[in-house]
């Protein structure tokens, strides 16, 4: 389905005094330039409470929901954009754990196994009922010598390449793959990953892999929840088709979704009006990645894994920056709890590269934000009005 372009009606606007200097502190220099730089981090405004990262209530009508609302995206633990030593790894998934967070998400492509492989080191010695991992599916690894693919994408990956393989024994071989990197038992989540028609890379169309998954794929990981190997599968993908395609045909029922660069506090109206209600009627629960639209919201100069920033996204963020100045909070905690507010969301999972960032992160979930805020945001058009506000 064709996104419409969601920031044609945002007016034209410039950084507040304040909120500018809230991300030029934030990043140690000047705007714009600085906002390319990576691992800083935007300052938690605003009072943080004590009380508990938030938990999901048991929900009869969903067919998987994660323990926790709040989790972690494994992309910099696998060398997305710029290399992480093994150690800073290590303590990015410390701060997470010391902060409370105890779900992962990870993959096989991110770096070629290397996420998994240093998310599996990081949690040896805990016990496996004390977290959720979600891995996915839908690559196969295998050992290679060659000129490695999206060079760009990964630094330093480990040396693998890879194969797209959506039957039944390319996901079983991917999930006994995994289980073997990450060195554990069990894997709670299994995503088809990049099952997507922006997938440039698939050999045919998404729906030819798609017709391969529905007898393949999905029916092997239905197979593989029903044996107890995991405890739930769906898709992980950057655009909902294959989402929706799947609870409105007679295939194998997704139990939970990862969708990204789908809903977040700029870019939520198509998700609210097609999606969410068509993976609602079959009860499957979502996980939002990149809910701070890959850093935008953080303040970097980056969106959705580019370095292109839509149309209008500049000055919407710098009314939102404003708002969120008066209202003496940060853009990153507004966006994060405006994320987490739908029933339907499960959990968000954004990424961390140094440990001051998964901290960050944790805090903005945890601080108070005035209600007039979000009324602020609904009669200003920044927000649709039938969005989920938190509180």
């Amino acid at each position: 389905m064709k996104r419409r372009h969601f920031l044609q009606s945002v007016s034209a606007g410039a950084l507040s005094g304040i909120a500018a200097n809230q991300l030029a502190s934030a990043q140690g220099a000047n705007l714009p330039g600085s906002l390319t730089e990576r691992g800083t981090v935007l300052p938690t405004r605003g009072a943080v409470t004590r009380r508990d990262l938030p938990i999901n209530q048991p929900m009869a009508e969903m067919r998987y929901r994660t323990p926790s609302r709040f989790g972690m995206g494994g992309t910099q633990m696998g060398n997305i954009f710029a290399a992480v030593s093994d150690e800073q790894a290590q303590s990015v998934l410390q701060a997470a754990w010391d902060s409370g967070v105890r779900h992962f998400d990870t993959s096989p492509f991110y770096g070629y196994g290397l996420s998994e492989y240093r998310l599996g080191r990081f949690l040896r010695d805990k016990k496996p009922d004390d977290y959720v991992i979600s891995t996915k599916a839908g690559r196969v690894l295998k050992a290679s010598r060659r000129a490695l693919p999206n060079a760009a994408l990964w630094v330093q990956p480990a040396p693998f390449d890879y194969r797209y393989d959506f039957t039944a024994a390319g996901a079983r071989r991917s999930v006994e793959d995994s289980l073997q990197r990450l060195g554990l038992p069990k894997i709670d989540i299994v995503y088809l990953h990049d099952l997507s028609p922006d997938n440039a890379e698939l050999p045919g169309t998404w729906r030819d892999h798609f017709a391969v998954a529905a007898t393949g794929a999905m029916a092997e990981l239905t197979r593989m929840r029903d044996e107890g190997l995991i405890r739930g599968w769906g898709f992980g993908i950057n655009t909902p088709d294959a989402a929706v395609l799947a609870a409105e045909s007679d295939v194998p029922t997704p139990d939970i979704v990862l969708l990204a660069c789908q809903y977040s506090i700029l870019d939520h109206e198509q998700t609210l009006a097609r999606t969410f209600p068509a993976l609602q009627k079959k009860g499957i629960s979502v996980v939002l990645g990149t809910p701070l639209n890959d850093g935008f919201l953080g303040g970097r100069n980056r969106y959705h894994f580019s370095d292109q920033i839509p149309p209008g996204a500049n000055q919407k963020r710098a009314r939102l920056l404003a708002i969120a100045d008066r209202h003496g909070i940060d853009i990153r905690t507004a966006a994060l709890q405006f994320a987490a507010a739908p029933t339907i969301v499960s959990a968000i999972v954004p990424g961390a590269r140094v440990p001051g960032q998964v901290r960050a992160n944790v805090e903005s979930m945890k601080v108070n934000i005035p209600s007039e805020f979000w009324q602020t945001l609904r009669r200003e058009g920044l927000i649709a009005t039938q969005a989920p506000i938190p509180g």
